[in-house]
């Protein structure tokens, strides 16, 4: 903003003004940055619907380990600290901005060797069914790491970021031209500062959609709510 204001003195003090289409412009940045606030929009319903699908499979394989007469009040309560576990690490994972996930995958495959120890313990019809949806925990676990891990190309976001910077420089000038008033120099002001604070708003509400796991930003997703125990 201060950029345009800036920007938009020197030109209407030097008499700088000149004829630029401006479709170049919108080309150049509206395109690339409503494409990159789609892309954002899609990943963050994309991360809603496998925490989902990770909470429901993560609840069956809890449901089903206690429905096992076999199994003692202790070993249900191993089975039960087990799966808080992965869940409350796993969201812990997605709320920093950190790409390791070997410890997240140790502690998943607990109940795959809790099952094993349990052998005699389980029935197969059970242990059948454990997998079969610790198969979905784990792939939706994958998935939520790899939007966790891979967003928006980073030379896409410098470019938009760029252009944004050097369209007042272009503007400003143009603007003039096209109002050729320089008893309305409140107007070209206006005009350059408005429009500038749309672009520079919808590129940080890109930012804030880009990674959706960080409680920074009113669109971002309340992990709380994919908790086991809430």
């Amino acid at each position: 903003m201060i950029l345009s204001a800036v920007t938009t003195f020197f030109a209407l003090k030097f008499g700088i003004s000149f004829n630029v289409d401006l479709t170049l412009l919108s080309i150049a940045i509206i395109f690339p940055l409503v494409f990159t606030i789609r892309g954002s929009f899609r990943r963050r319903e994309k991360a809603l619907e496998h925490l989902s699908k990770f909470l429901s499979s993560i609840k069956t394989v809890r449901y089903l380990l206690l429905s096992s007469n076999e199994l003692t009040t202790d070993k249900k309560n191993e089975a039960r600290g087990i799966l808080l576990e992965i869940n409350q690490k796993t969201l812990d994972h997605l709320a920093r901005k950190n790409n390791d996930i070997q410890t997240l995958d140790e502690i998943s495959h607990k109940v795959y060797k809790f099952v094993l120890e349990k052998d005699n313990l389980v029935p197969n019809k059970i242990k059948d069914r454990v997998f079969k949806y610790a198969r979905d925990m784990h792939e939706s676990i994958e998935n939520l790491h790899s939007i966790h891990s891979h967003r928006t190309p980073i030379s896409l976001m410098a470019y938009c970021e760029v252009f944004i910077y050097l369209f007042p420089v272009i503007y400003a000038p143009t603007i003039i031209y096209n109002l050729g008033m320089r008893e309305a120099d409140w107007i070209a002001y206006l005009i350059v500062l408005v429009t500038q604070f749309i672009l520079i708003s919808l590129y940080n509400i890109q930012n804030q959609l880009e990674y959706p796991f960080d409680n920074v930003g009113m669109d971002d997703i309340n992990l709380d709510n994919f908790k086991l125990e809430r």
